[in-house]
C-alpha cells in the first residue's frame, strides 16, 4: 500500500496538518506550504518539505518523512539530505526540525547511536500512529492517517465514522475531498475489491451524496449561463438551442474534469484534451466509469477503449 503518496496529498490539501502532530507548532503553521526539492552535488529528492512563508525571512523549514517500512539506513538518509538542502538554502532558514512518522515504534531503525543526540532534541520529533489516541477524538485528517494503518477488520467501520464526521463537519468542498481520500485508502488497503464495491462496503454512492449533487449543479448552471449568452449573441431560436446544448456539454466537461483531477491528481494535458473531445453522451459515460478509476492508467485504458 502506497502510503506515503496519500499522506503527501494529505499534507497538499492541508499543510497545517504536520504540526497538529508536534508538541510544540509553530506560531505561524497555517502559513507554511507544503512541497519537494532537489538537492544538488549529490542529487537528493526531498518528498516531504515544508517552507515558511517568503515574507519570514529568515524561517524555520520542516522535513517530513513517512516511514512505513523499516530502513536501517533511514536517519543516515534523512539527515544527511536535511543538512545539505540546509546548507544549500542557509541564507533562507534560521533553523530545522525533522519529523518521523511511523506506524509504530517496532518499525523504527534499530542502530541509532551516531544520532541519538539529534533524536533526544527537540528538532527531531517521531510520531508514532498507533499512539495519538481514539480515532474519534482526532481530527478528520489526523484520523486519515490512522486509517492507514487500521487493520483490515476494522477499517470499514472507522471509515464509515470518517464519512459521517465530515458530512456533519465541513463544507460540501472539503467534505468531498474527504470523502475521495477516503475512498482511495480503502481502495490500496483492499486491493481485491473495485471501487465500486468498495463504496457499497461504505455505504457511499457517490453521484448520490449531497455534495456531489451541489458540484453537478453547480457545473450545470455554469453551463446554462453560457448557453443563454451565446444564444443572445446568436439572436435566433436555433443559436439559443445550440448554446444551451454547447453550454450543457461544457458543464458536464467540466464537473467531470474537476472530479478527475480530485480522484486521480492533476491529468497531462493530452489526457486533457482527449476528454475535451468527447461528447455529451461520452461525457456522461464516463461520469458513471470513474467511479472505478483508481489510477491515472485506469483512465487512459477507458479513453483507449472508447476510440476503438
Amino acid at each position: 500500500m502506497r502510503r506515503d503518496s496519500i499522506f503527501y496529498a494529505l499534507f497538499q490539501q492541508s499543510p497545517s496538518l504536520l504540526f497538529e502532530l508536534l508538541k510544540t507548532p509553530p506560531a505561524n503553521a497555517q502559513n507554511y506550504r507544503f512541497d519537494s526539492v532537489a538537492v544538488k552535488e549529490p542529487k537528493f529528492e526531498i518528498d516531504g518539505v515544508f517552507l515558511p512563508p517568503e515574507t519570514e525571512v529568515p524561517g524555520v523549514v520542516y522535513f517530513c518523512e513517512v516511514q512505513f517500512q523499516r530502513d536501517e539506513q533511514l536517519y543516515e538518509r534523512l539527515f544527511g539530505e536535511s543538512f545539505l538542502y540546509f546548507y544549500r538554502n542557509r541564507e533562507r532558514f534560521s533553523d530545522w526540525c525533522a519529523v518521523v512518522i511511523y506506524p509504530s515504534r517496532s518499525i523504527e531503525q534499530s542502530k541509532t547511536v551516531p544520532y541519538q543526540d539529534l533524536l533526544e532534541g527537540d528538532r527531531v520529533q517521531r510520531v508514532y500512529l498507533d499512539r495519538l489516541g481514539d480515532l474519534d477524538q482526532l481530527s478528520l485528517e489526523v484520523g486519515l492517517m490512522i486509517l492507514t494503518t487500521t487493520p483490515e477488520d476494522q477499517a470499514s467501520e472507522a471509515a464509515r465514522s470518517l464519512l459521517a464526521r465530515s458530512l456533519q463537519e465541513l463544507q460540501p468542498e472539503r467534505s468531498r475531498a474527504i470523502m475521495e481520500m477516503i475512498t482511495t485508502i480503502m481502495v490500496y488497503k483492499f486491493t481485491n475489491l473495485s471501487r465500486r464495491e468498495i463504496e457499497a462496503m461504505l455505504g457511499l454512492n457517490l453521484q448520490e451524496t449531497r455534495v456531489y449533487q451541489e458540484a453537478k449543479a453547480e457545473g450545470e448552471q455554469i453551463g446554462e449561463q453560457r448557453g443563454r449568452q451565446e444564444g443572445r449573441q446568436e439572436g435566433r431560436q436555433e443559436g439559443r438551442q445550440e448554446g444551451r446544448q454547447e453550454g450543457r456539454q461544457e458543464g458536464e466537461r467540466s464537473l467531470i474534469l474537476r472530479l478527475l483531477n480530485r480522484q486521480l491528481g492533476i491529468l497531462p494535458d493530452p489526457v486533457t484534451a482527449q476528454i475535451n473531445e468527447l461528447s455529451i453522451a461520452q461525457l456522461e459515460a464516463l461520469g458513471e466509469a470513474l467511479l472505478d478509476f483508481a489510477t491515472l492508467a485506469d483512465l487512459e485504458a477507458w479513453l483507449e477503449n472508447l476510440s476503438k
